[in-house]
């Protein structure tokens, strides 16, 4: 147990250290905080902004009810970055077996001491983990922003909603790294990807349309909902198990795609 436990944090490190020495998850990271910032801004301070629609009414004199600011700012803000990221994590989770597969060391990778299962997830704690140290900044500016809410927005509420955005981006990213698994090619495994995330954020639509069980079983499936449910603050034991059930098969599948490979070198 205590050589898996290694074995996981080596190949941890390794793939971390990998991110934050390529220019290309920098870039990555600087699309990620200007298309967030530039949202940031527009939805608290822009002409159609929440200060802006709450100000209008003030000055209409039309009657409504107290409009908690600093709710719907997080509850739209992450709404935004929940749709971000279905473009942004593809790449990062491109490259995590393809690459291996293009130098032709997979097969080496399959055939090592190492399980693949330890292999898959410490690949996965490292990309999560730079995705993580991306999440950062903007938990300072939304403190910022948020420390003069009056009344005070409960703190129980954003981080819940931003544990609901790393949750999203796990079960991206491990289904992602399967993918990867499957091509040599990292652009095709982004591309793949981002259909297959993009076919379970819209499931709700689709489960709408088809109606019956199988609407009601696709509904079950649906990212945008399980997402929706901890912005809003909801802690909704569902919610968890669907994500908690993404990021497993995406370990799972991912450890039998590469043991494939060994039985193939076999």
């Amino acid at each position: 147990m205590r050589l898996i436990v290694s074995n996981i944090i080596a190949i941890f490190r390794k793939e971390l250290q990998s991110y934050f020495a390529s220019p290309l998850a920098y870039l990555v990271a600087a699309v990620f905080w200007l298309i967030s910032g530039f949202f940031f801004v527009s939805i608290l301070l822009g002409p159609d902004g929440i200060i802006q629609q709450v100000a209008q009414k003030e000055q209409m004199g039309v009657p409504s009810p107290p409009v908690d600011v600093a709710y719907r700012l997080l509850q739209f803000f992450l709404g935004v970055m929940g749709a971000l990221v279905l473009f942004l994590l593809p790449i990062l989770s491109m490259g995590l077996y393809a690459e291996e597969r293009k130098r032709g060391t997979l097969e080496l990778l399959a055939t090592s001491p190492v399980t693949n299962w330890a292999v898959a997830l410490g690949k996965l704690l490292g990309v999560v983990v730079f995705f993580t140290a991306m999440v950062i900044p903007l938990l300072i500016y939304e403190a910022i922003a948020l420390s003069a809410a009056n009344p005070p927005i409960d703190p129980g509420v954003p981080l819940l909603a931003h544990a609901g955005l790393i949750l999203l981006a796990a079960a991206i990213l491990s289904l992602g790294m399967f993918v990867s698994s499957l091509t040599d090619s990292s652009i095709l495994a982004a591309i793949l990807t981002f259909a297959l995330v993009l076919f379970l954020w819209v499931t709700d639509l689709i489960a709408s349309r088809v109606g019956g069980p199988l609407g009601e079983a696709l509904a079950h499936l649906s990212l945008l909902s399980s997402y929706n449910n901890l912005v809003q603050g909801v802690l909704d034991t569902s919610s968890l198990v669907l994500f908690a059930s993404y990021i497993f098969l995406g370990l799972f599948l991912t450890a039998q795609s590469i043991d494939s490979l060994r039985f193939t070198r076999r």
